[in-house]
């Protein structure tokens, strides 16, 4: 029998053969790696056995907990039928009756499913669609082939989910490969662009995106944003009133309005989608990460009738949409994540998360006090805390500072998983959170900034 190999084993191997994402591998060569092996619930296990609050949900995605039990049933039950086989030309009973229950739960209007592997494909096909939408609906009217978003946006790490970011951080080297877009600010309240204050500015940052919309429509295929809160480019969230407004311009402007509701769908934000909170319906919306409560590697693509319809023709006439992956319809993706929505159901998980939504406000909302606080935003149960150099000016820590991995790093002492997005420390845990659970979060989060505050 192989012997299990120890912990100092497995990190010399993964110093010796990995390589991360978002890491900086000379820094991890040279810190202590946290090896996780388990998980129950709201915990992570690392191999020494130690229990860690999962703060990020495995980074957005576990919504249920760990190991919960339908979820581990429906994965097993049918590993004993089949694990993969091609949607291409074929179909399965999971992704049927997926698409037929995701179709129940979304907003109104949308009802067709196309699936992929994650948000970054989500997204690319929510932009080709719409490219080809358009040259097959009017082709007489000249190609409509950009896109207009905000900035500061990320929507993925596929060339076209890049092109239509906005981090410089991430994106800015592989400015040659991308396509041009249109881009407008963002309402990020705490730093405006337009140095107003809201809600005396009354949205005043929705005015140059009409203005791009009026002077631009002909040549737009689509408006790209994450409705409700900007997550990865820092937990920016929107005011209320501007996501349904932004869907108002562009239906009057004929630009197709395209969520990404990869990090803000499945309850994050108190509702199954965050569309629903001001009524809008997208032409497309792009899902992933929680559609499978964390388990598996699944996506999708929702839009109407009206642009399924505009790819509808002969064999000949060739508007097929020549789009795929090899695991397009997965069945165990697609098991498990019938089970997760089976969970909402029955744990009626939704209006259980209104009450730990308020005592997450509660409890955080006493850190905006800190000195290197300079601003705390939350939707839900999605929160991000920015800290700051200087509280009156606002002025950031530079990122060579690290402080928000340096703060992450004193969290995981105290027995606390978070992972920072520059100077703003993310808080997103699993929606099972316990009361008591949450409360310890907030308790570490709040004593982890205070001790970085004070080294």
């Amino acid at each position: 029998m192989t012997r299990k190999p120890s912990t100092r084993q497995l990190i010399d191997w993964d110093r010796r053969y990995l390589w991360h994402p978002f890491t900086q591998m000379q820094e991890w060569e040279q810190e202590e790696p946290l090896i996780i092996e388990r998980g129950k619930g709201s915990y992570l296990i690392d191999t020494e056995g130690k229990k860690y609050l999962d703060g990020t949900s495995s980074i957005w995605v576990n919504l249920h907990g760990h190991r919960h039990p339908v979820l581990d049933r429906a994965l097993k039950k049918q590993l004993d039928k089949i694990a993969h086989a091609t949607f291409l030309g074929l179909s399965n009973p999971p992704a049927i009756e997926l698409a037929r229950e995701l179709i129940r739960i979304a907003p109104h209007g949308l009802s067709r499913v196309f699936y992929s592997d994650n948000g970054s494909t989500a997204v690319e096909i929510a932009l080709k669609m719409a490219v080809q939408y358009w040259q097959q609906r009017r082709p007489e009217a000249g190609p409509k082939n950009t896109f207009l978003h905000l900035k500061l946006a990320y929507h993925g790490d596929t060339i076209g989910a890049v092109s239509v970011g906005n981090i410089d951080l991430f994106h800015s080297r592989f400015k040659p490969l991308l396509f041009s877009t249109l881009e407008a600010e963002p309402p990020y309240c705490y730093r405006c662009p337009l140095s107003l204050t809201y809600p005396s500015c009354r949205m005043a940052c929705i005015d140059p995106i009409e203005q791009i919309l009026k002077n631009h429509h002909r040549e737009l295929a689509g408006f790209i944003i994450e409705p409700l809160m900007q997550a990865a480019a820092g937990m920016i969230p929107q005011p209320a009133g501007y996501l349904k407004r932004i869907r108002e311009l562009c239906t009057k402007y004929d630009v197709l309005l395209i969520v990404d509701e990869v990090a803000t769908g499945f309850g994050r934000t108190g509702r199954m989608f965050a569309c629903e909170h001001e009524g809008v319906t997208p032409d497309l919306m792009a899902i992933s990460k929680g559609l499978t409560g964390g388990y598996m590697p699944l996506a999708a693509t929702l839009t109407t009738d009206e642009l399924y319809r505009g790819f509808l023709g002969t064999y000949d006439e060739f508007k097929t949409f020549f789009h795929g992956h090899s695991f397009t319809g997965n069945p165990l993706g697609c098991s498990v994540a019938l089970a997760n929505l089976q969970v909402f159901r029955r744990e009626k998980t939704l209006s259980r998360l209104s009450s730990k939504i308020k005592m997450l406000t509660q409890w955080l909302s006493p850190m905006a006090e800190l000195p290197n606080v300079g601003d705390i935003r939350q939707r839900g149960f999605m929160a991000g805390i920015e800290l700051v150099k200087e509280k009156k000016t606002k002025e950031p820590y530079p990122l060579s500072a690290k402080t928000g991995h340096r703060m992450a790093l004193i969290a995981r002492r105290k027995r606390l998983i978070l992972r920072p997005i520059g100077n703003v420390l993310v808080l997103m845990p699993p929606l099972s959170t316990s009361i008591e659970e949450l409360k310890k979060m907030v308790e570490i989060l709040k004593e982890s900034v205070e001790t970085l505050h004070n080294d």
